[in-house]
């Protein structure tokens, strides 16, 4: 009975919303400036930009799984991952460019910076799935 309902669920999404989501993770902000709610745009797509650099600023460390992590250490290493995607095309950039990936925990302010690129991941998710939702009609 739920998977009918998930699958009756998921017929009925229009493209447009999965296309809005995805834009939505990719660039924070964009899902919601896409369909002109300008003000949830701004805030939300600014707290996570501004998070995000400001956690760089800050000495925070963008975490990945490499080839050198064996065991319980990938999972200890794919939980923030996790969260620091979730900045989209910021941590992409990031990665190409390799910044942000070196620990810098001699600086007093490190810890502070890895909580805000982890709270800016998250949040974008949140912000994502908030313009899914609208795209979808499912929320004003």
């Amino acid at each position: 009975m739920v998977a009918k309902q998930i699958e009756r669920s998921a017929a009925s999404t229009p493209s447009r919303a999965w296309w809005i989501g995805v834009a939505a993770w990719a660039v924070p902000g964009l899902g919601h400036l896409l369909q002109k709610r300008w003000g949830r745009g701004l805030l939300l797509g600014g707290s996570v930009w501004g998070m995000f650099f400001m956690g760089l600023a800050l000495g925070g460390h963008l975490f990945r799984v490499s080839g050198s992590d064996q065991g319980f250490s990938i999972i200890l290493q794919a939980l923030p991952m996790i969260a620091n995607i979730g900045s989209g095309l910021l941590y992409i950039v990031c990665w190409l460019t390799n910044t942000g990936f070196v620990e810098q925990a001699q600086r007093v302010t490190y810890e502070y910076g890895n909580t805000f690129l982890l709270v800016a991941g998250l949040l974008n998710y949140l912000a994502m799935l908030d313009a899914f939702d609208i795209a979808a009609g499912r929320k004003r």
